[in-house]
This record gives C-alpha cells, sequence and structure tokens, in this order.
C-alpha cells in the first residue's frame, strides 16, 4: 500500500505535521475526499469548501492545455496537499465529475508531478460551464512526458468528489 506519508519533500517530509482534524466547511461543499482517508469532518468523508482548499498552500503554473487556445495560468493547492490533509493512504484516485465522468489517477501522479486542484484559472473563480469550480490539472509544460492523452484524460474537470482506493 502506498502511504501519502511517502510523498516526502512535497509534503515537508512529515505527515504528522498535518492536523488530526479538518475544520467544518461554512459555506458551500465543493469537494468530497472519502474512501482510505484517515481525517474525517463529515461521517466516514472529508468535505471542503472554497475556503478550505484556499487555506492550504497554493501553487501557480502557466501551461498550454488541449483545450485552450493559448496558454493558461492555473491556481489551487497541489493535489498531493489535499491529500495529505486527509492523511490519505492508497495506491489510487478515483475522480469523479459533476456529470459523473470518472478517472483512475495512481497515487504516484500526486508525488511525481506538481498536480493542482485548480480553483482558478487566469486568476478568476472558474464557474460551472468553465471547467470549474475544481479542474485537476497537470502541469503539461514542465515535462515532455505531461503531453500525452494519458495525462490529459486524468486532468477532470468539474470535480466533485476523489475516493481513495
Amino acid at each position: 500500500m502506498f502511504a501519502i506519508a511517502a510523498l516526502g519533500s512535497g509534503l515537508g517530509g512529515a505527515v504528522g505535521a498535518q492536523p488530526a482534524t479538518l475544520a467544518q466547511p461554512k459555506e458551500r461543499v465543493i469537494l468530497t475526499v472519502g474512501g482510505q482517508i484517515g481525517v474525517r469532518n463529515q461521517g466516514a468523508q472529508a468535505v471542503f469548501d472554497l475556503a478550505m482548499l484556499d487555506a492550504l498552500p497554493q501553487h501557480t503554473f502557466t501551461t498550454q492545455t488541449p483545450w485552450d487556445d493559448k496558454p493558461v495560468t492555473f491556481r489551487g493547492p497541489r493535489l498531493r496537499d489535499v491529500l495529505a490533509a486527509v492523511r490519505a493512504q492508497g495506491r489510487q484516485l478515483r475522480a469523479t465529475a459533476l456529470n459523473d465522468y470518472r478517472i483512475v489517477i495512481p497515487m504516484e501522479d500526486a508525488q511525481r508531478f506538481d498536480v493542482v486542484v485548480a480553483t482558478r484559472k487566469n486568476g478568476e473563480l472558474m464557474p460551472v460551464r468553465d471547467k470549474g469550480p475544481l479542474f485537476i490539472v497537470y502541469p503539461f509544460d514542465s515535462d515532455p512526458a505531461l503531453k500525452h492523452k494519458r495525462y490529459y484524460e486524468r486532468s477532470i474537470w468539474q470535480l466533485k468528489a476523489i475516493d481513495v482506493e
């Protein structure tokens, strides 16, 4: 079993530094994380509103995507930081969009690449009609290997849930 603690330097080397509890969302829940997690705030799940995601360390990058005519700047917490906040353990993530599109993302991707759970595109919150409110996106321009159908398919927009398996 791959533990999120193995993410090493991406998590400052210590998952123990993460809080043992999560705050309760004060606004509309936009992300639900379930499955093999050690920190929950709503039954067997961890739920996040925008403010909770914004409270995590933020990462910004600009990259060309297959869906946009010009490079786009994305901002949000790294996927590995979201997973660390819930003490996720497992081998893969089953991500689900608002339209019930599902894709499996290897846990290894969160360690290997600076994948973000983007909350903003070009500095603006993303409405549902523009792939929001959340978009798992890879920094495609940072590594030629990422410019591949496999990673484009894992970049799930209108993200609503992640199940850790």
